[in-house]
């Protein structure tokens, strides 16, 4: 007999349906999976026949073959199991193979019948949404994830022998059904906040501005000035998250199987602060079986690269896509896959490698060939595509501890937003749009105009440090965002000339 069961899988960060075949013939007893199964989905057939024995069902001794169509897309990971556990009991007669028509069904099996969580849940979900699919059976650890995609009913199943009753309609369950406005809601818990920050009045404004933009942002100063601290906070300042983006972001960790537990929905930007050994791999993403790095896990977030010159100059280089384009390629022999990557790259770093280089009270103990080496650990071409280089002054004891507390991030978030907001207005009908920081050099020439002031200034400046023509419209990119802070209409010479000064750093360096 015949049985098809719809099964899930993930692509990329996207949900892929594979539909699971499984025929029962005469013959020795044997168990064989096709369909470009992985290791993974080989196993299962194991798995699959100790649950469903240890479930109290009577395992067939026939030649049982499972296709998983589409057979030239590599099938990887245990959400296998459940679907074809039920695809051999509909072929044994136990089920109907038209209960099992319009539901989707994903979840790893225990020897015991029990069903345990697998990743990818929300994207399959959402697959299975855009198909037409009515139905959607998980396992209850990964309920109130999918129960996210309105429009699709979503079962929370715990055993095997539970989710056969549920289909052949022995016993009832009810569908779990979330709000994600009520997730939604918790956009500013924070943990942390801008208040904590005192003096440093400059780098604030700065982070500000960069958080306003959407604009990459590099620190230099001695140790001990704040770099990290102010860096950790940033996210607190960013727009408030839409529930599209949450739902982006949400999928990538999800993906990749690091969603918290019990959060369905991320409703704060993520703050990722990877390692300076990670390796390229784990930073852009990739593998045996590609899985999103840090750049996509910082999706709708920030991505922080403490002590910058000490990552891996060949690491640092591969950045460069995804600060221009917002996605990261992963190129395999039978395919290719896109991981979103739309993130604001925030990096710190000391002027030397001693860390004292201009501090005025602790003397610089490295040479100048020390210095250089250690500066030119940082390419041009990446200096470039970074857009505010900030120097961080020590903070004095006395503002540590004669000062009050710094403005709430709640205060500025409420600038940024107000900012954010005028950029949305400015870019409406343009989807692929949502910050100055995205801005084409066609676009900074249609949206950023300068009177003549300002571009002579611009102009005269660009030719005195010698900036490239990428420094340029970054430069524009910055202005037009001060602008937007002010709430003016177009940048004035005092807009361009601050956004001047935070691209000097990178000449000093």
């Amino acid at each position: 007999m015949l049985a098809k069961v719809i099964g899930c899988s993930v692509s990329g960060v996207d949900g892929l349906l594979v539909q699971v075949e499984v025929d029962l013939a005469q013959g020795l007893p044997s168990f064989s999976t096709v369909g470009l199964a992985e290791g993974a989905v080989r196993e299962a057939k194991d798995r699959v026949r100790a649950a469903i024995k240890n479930a109290g069902y009577e395992f067939p001794q026939r030649r049982i073959t499972v296709n998983l169509a589409p057979a030239s897309v590599k099938k990887e990971g245990t959400g296998y199991d459940l679907p074809m556990a039920l695809g051999i009991l509909a072929a044994s007669g136990l089920l109907d193979g038209g209960l099992l028509d319009r539901t989707a069904i994903a979840g790893e099996l225990s020897l015991d019948g029990s069903i345990r969580q697998v990743a990818g849940v929300l994207p399959m979900a959402l697959a299975a949404r855009q198909e037409g699919l009515d139905r959607f059976l998980v396992p209850a650890a990964n309920a109130a994830e999918a129960a996210i995609v309105q429009g699709l009913a979503v079962y929370p199943i715990e055993r095997l022998d539970q989710a056969v009753e549920f289909l052949a309609g022995r016993t009832g369950l009810a569908p779990l059904t979330i709000d994600p406005t009520e997730l939604f809601a918790r956009h500013d818990d924070y943990p942390v906040d801008f208040s904590d920050v005192k003096g440093q009045e400059s780098a604030k404004r700065a982070m500000e501005i960069a958080a306003a933009g959407g604009h990459n942002l590099l620190l230099s100063g001695v140790p001990g000035t704040g770099k990290t601290m102010m860096a950790r906070r940033l996210p607190t300042i960013l727009p408030d998250l839409t529930l599209e983006e949450a739902i982006e972001t949400t999928k990538v960790f999800s993906t990749a199987g690091l969603l918290p537990e019990k959060t369905p929905l991320l409703a704060i930007r993520p703050f990722r602060s990877p390692h300076h050994t990670v390796s390229d791999a784990g930073l852009i993403g990739g593998g045996q079986i590609p899985r999103p790095g840090e750049v996509s896990l910082a999706h709708n977030g920030v991505l922080f690269l403490d002590e910058l010159p000490e990552f891996k100059k060949h690491v640092l280089e591969v950045l460069r896509q995804p600060l221009e384009d917002g996605t990261v390629t992963i190129a395999r022999a039978a395919t290719s896959l896109n991981f979103p990557a739309r993130f604001m790259l925030v990096a710190a770093m000391n002027p030397c490698p001693c860390g004292f280089l201009g501090d005025r009270v602790r003397p610089c103990t490295c040479n100048p060939l020390q210095i250089q080496r250690y500066r030119s650990r940082l390419s041009g071409p990446l200096l470039d595509r970074i857009d505010m280089h900030v120097e961080v002054p020590p903070v004095q004891v006395g503002e540590l501890s004669g000062q009050p507390a710094g403005e709430s991030s709640a205060a500025i978030r409420e600038r940024v937003n107000r900012a954010r907001s005028r950029q949305r207005q400015r870019f409406a009908g343009t989807a692929r749009l949502y910050c100055n920081a995205q801005m084409s050099a066609k676009e900074v020439k249609r949206y950023c105009r300068l009177d003549g002031a300002c571009a002579d200034l611009l102009n005269q400046s660009i030719t005195r440090l010698g900036l490239s023509a990428r420094a340029y419209h970054r430069i524009l990119k910055i202005a037009l965002t001060i602008a937007d802070l002010a709430g003016a209409e177009s940048p004035t010479v005092a807009h361009v000339a601050e956004a001047i000064q935070y691209r000097r750093l990178q000449f000093d360096l």
